[in-house]
């Protein structure tokens, strides 16, 4: 009688300091050889490597899994994480920020006291919004939010608040305890 073939069933065993140079070493590689590196190690580990890798290494198993498809077709897929992101709106409309400067300028002051380089103007964002539509035929749809041009105006450096109003000086004189008699 002969024994059946039970090395499908060999497993690799991690000690702690495997465990800790297997974390190191993925962790030092980027993009496609740290994926290739994770899908050489489940290999190694067997059945169940999968399962033992996001256990005992804290891999991500859609990682490995990656991994693995990668290691068999040959083909490596692309990170591409600069693509992930949303455009901002100076992408979308390239002269947006120079449109905001030439109708905030006319109507913006400096510190009149010079402790900062703020430029502070009168104009809410919600009106710069209303004369980028008027003055230079950009429509509803295609301008960001307020909010988004708020955050435009504070990085072009102008700060929206409200011009107090000169109140004029009183010119009686406050009553002293020697007129009260």
């Amino acid at each position: 009688m002969t024994k059946p073939n039970l090395s499908w069933r060999t497993r690799m065993e991690l000690t702690d300091s495997l465990n800790a140079l297997l974390i190191d070493t993925a962790n030092t590689l980027k993009g496609s050889e740290r994926r290739r590196f994770m899908a050489r190690t489940v290999q190694q580990l067997g059945p169940g490597g999968q399962r033992r890798a996001e256990r005992e290494l804290g891999w991500n198993r859609q990682t490995i899994r990656k991994a693995l498809r990668e290691l068999s077709s040959g083909l490596i897929c692309l990170d591409a994480f600069t693509l992930r992101r949303r455009k901002r709106a100076e992408e979308h409309l390239p002269n947006l920020l120079t449109d905001i400067k030439a109708i905030v300028d006319s109507q913006s002051q400096a510190d009149p006291q010079f402790r900062t380089t703020r430029l502070y103007t009168r104009l809410t964002a919600a009106e710069v919004r209303r004369q980028l539509i008027a003055q230079k035929g950009y429509t509803d749809s295609e301008l960001p939010t307020e909010r988004t041009i708020a955050g435009k105006l504070r990085a072009l450096g102008y700060y929206p608040t409200k011009v107090a109003k000169t109140q004029p000086q009183k010119r009686s004189q406050r009553p002293t305890l020697s007129s009260i008699k």
